[in-house]
């Protein structure tokens, strides 16, 4: 519904803020991963959002990456966590450090996040492990990261797109050609898809 705001802090303390979208005022809870990086009130910012409908309640979640918007996502599939103990996993660590976590089974370092215990950190284990490999440098969007080359920025695309790293760089590498803009290359890497 709500993908990604910009606009201007007006306020901001932990977890919550407000960001003026001309002349609009979201309120957005927030990872402490995302306030640590977080510009000064008054100053620009963009935002990965998720917007959850409940039946007595409609939240905002901001993140300054996609990687943690789709953390933030991944880790409520996993049956008994909610957004509150998904904001704890973001606050308490890194997007690489949790994934490297997950790939060693390592349950000790998962309690260690308020709101998980033993039960919780081992389903974690089980039902993230595959997906956290794809969560490995997605990072920031081009978007924050400020202008970046064509191609690397059709693989960030191709990645949201549902394409794994190491297939959406193949497809790039595949059609891209000199002086080919962003849409020219996805075009062609999802055309040589479908053949």
């Amino acid at each position: 519904m709500i993908g990604r705001l910009k606009g201007v802090i007006i306020h901001k303390q932990p977890p919550w803020l407000v960001v003026d979208v001309h002349g609009v005022g979201y309120e957005l809870e927030a990872p402490m991963s995302t306030f640590y990086d977080l510009p000064d009130v008054g100053k620009d910012v963009v935002l990965f959002t998720h917007y959850a409908q409940k039946e007595d309640s409609v939240s905002l979640y901001g993140f300054l990456t996609e990687s943690e918007r789709r953390l933030f996502r991944d880790v409520q599939r996993v049956s008994g966590i909610g957004a509150k103990i998904a904001l704890a996993v973001l606050s308490g660590v890194s997007v690489d450090e949790f994934v490297r976590q997950l790939q060693a089974s390592d349950v000790t370092a998962l309690t260690r996040i308020p709101g998980i215990g033993k039960k919780t950190a081992e389903r974690m284990v089980v039902e993230l492990r595959d997906r956290a490999a794809d969560l490995v440098g997605v990072g920031a969007s081009p978007m924050l990261q400020g202008p970046a080359d064509p191609q690397s920025e059709s693989l960030v695309a191709l990645q949201q797109l549902g394409y794994k790293p190491a297939e959406a760089e193949r497809m790039v590498k595949a059609v891209a050609v000199q002086g080919d803009s962003v849409e020219a290359i996805i075009r062609k890497a999802l055309q040589q898809a479908l053949r």
